[in-house]
This record gives C-alpha cells, sequence and structure tokens, in this order.
C-alpha cells in the first residue's frame, strides 16, 4: 500500500569526496569565506520536506577533513565504497530507515530549495521509481545544477542486489535514466519522471556545478557577488547576475 506523505522518510544523502579526478579537494574550495561543502549544506538545510541530511563519503583519510566539517553543520555522516556509489548509498540510506532517497552530488553549488520541496511534492503524488530535476532531462527546460534526484529505496535496493557492471556501480543515475542520450536505461522497468521548470527560470544554458577550475572560478564570482547580499540567494538572482553582470564584465 502506498504510505501517505506523511510517513515517507526523506533523506537527503549527499555524495562528497576530496579525491575527485577532474579537480581534486574541491570540496574545501573557498565560497565567500567557507567551504563548497559547507555552503551547499546551508542551503539543502533550509529544505522543509527533508527529514535528515547525510554527507557519504569514502573510507579515506583523506575524507576526514569532510566528516569534521559535517559535525560543525550537524548533519549526519556515513562512510562507504569511494567508487561503489550503489552500496554507499544502500547502506546509508538502510542506515537511516530512508523510504525515500534525495541523491545530491557535492559540486551542486547551488541547491535551490523551493525546487527541491517541488520535486519531492511530485513524486510524492506521482508512482514513480526515480524523478528528477536535476539538470534539462525530458524537456523539463531547468538549469543544471540547481534540483536534486528522488528515488525510493525498493528501487535502490534492487539495483544494489542485481546490477554488477562497474559503471552502473558508480553512476547510480545510469541505472534509471540515460542522461546523455536523454532517454530512460535499457534494460529498465523503473517509472520515471520530471516537472516542467518555472518559466521565470528556465534556463538550460546555465551550468552552475563545478567539474573543473573554470566553472569553479565562475561559481566564486557569482558567490562573491551575491552571497554578502543575500546569503540564500534565489535562482532568480544567479539569472539576474549572469544576464546583467557576469555578461556585461565579460564583454569589457
Amino acid at each position: 500500500m502506498f504510505k501517505t506523505p506523511q510517513k515517507q522518510n526523506i533523506i537527503l544523502i549527499i555524495q562528497a569526496r576530496m579525491g575527485s579526478t577532474r579537480l581534486p579537494k574541491k570540496m574545501m574550495l573557498d565560497l565567500a569565506g567557507a567551504p563548497l561543502l559547507g555552503r551547499i549544506l546551508e542551503r539543502v538545510k533550509k529544505v522543509k520536506l527533508i527529514d535528515k541530511i547525510v554527507v557519504a563519503l569514502p573510507i579515506n583519510e583523506q575524507d576526514d577533513i569532510l566528516e569534521q566539517l559535517t559535525q560543525d553543520y550537524k548533519v549526519e555522516c556515513f562512510r562507504g565504497s569511494e567508487n561503489d556509489l550503489v552500496d554507499r548509498y544502500y547502506q546509508a540510506a538502510k542506515k537511516f530507515k530512508a523510504d525515500l532517497i534525495l541523491r545530491l552530488p557535492a559540486d551542486n553549488a547551488i541547491p535551490e530549495p523551493d525546487e527541491y520541496e517541488r520535486i519531492i511534492m511530485y513524486h510524492l503524488k506521482s508512482k514513480n521509481d526515480f524523478s528528477s530535476n536535476i539538470c534539462n532531462f525530458m524537456g523539463n527546460g531547468y538549469p543544471d545544477g540547481i534540483g536534486v534526484e528522488i528515488f525510493t529505496f525498493n528501487s535502490l535496493e534492487y539495483i544494489w542486489e542485481n546490477v554488477k557492471e562497474p559503471f552502473n556501480r558508480e553512476h547510480i543515475a545510469t541505472n534509471y535514466y540515460d542522461y546523455i542520450n536523454d532517454k530512460p536505461a535499457k534494460p529498465t522497468s523503473f517509472k520515471v519522471g520530471t516537472i516542467t521548470c518555472p518559466t521565470e527560470i528556465s534556463r538550460p544554458d546555465l551550468v552552475l556545478d563545478i567539474n573543473t577550475i573554470e566553472e569553479y572560478l565562475f561559481i566564486r564570482q557569482l558567490y562573491d557577488y551575491l552571497y554578502p547580499r543575500d546569503p540564500l540567494f534565489h535562482i532568480t538572482d544567479v539569472i539576474d547576475w549572469y544576464d546583467n553582470v557576469y555578461k556585461n564584465n565579460k564583454e569589457k
């Protein structure tokens, strides 16, 4: 029987590590006076529909600094496999008794609480196994990096038990959806869905995550400008800054 929204235990699991291959130690890079992971935690703690926030880290000594950060920000920490993300998520979700799991890679520097709540409410009303507004897919029009993925514990458990291929153990979403080709993963029996991005923030041209030094320098400029004006700046502020400040400065 489908549980009512009030009885769903909704856990946000943020995957993070210091050993990123493209931009090592990026979790501790400075954004307006605090590390990237800290800024992410500040924002997601404003999402009212989340029951618990867990930062899922590898069991590596270099990641101990991130565990300390979770204590500073008063969120839960889980340590697990570095490359088997399916197992890291499954074990964390099992430990904290999740019914629904939100997955956030900790390079998405500007989580938007309003859009988290929109995708959560949509997923609760649907019969989806997997819903997402983490980027522009299925024609939803979202910027890349302000939303989140959400999936059921039961579907994650099925993947954990049955998927053996290393790539799909490292990349959880590929078991539900092929983002690159914008189509459901094959083979799959999972029901997948999304929501339409609100018109005023529908900017699929914007990439707001950090995978390279260039992307970090871009996001650092954004934080340096917006954070002192409003620590919880909205995606509409980001769009205004990008169109009227960043582009103008770039053209000079």
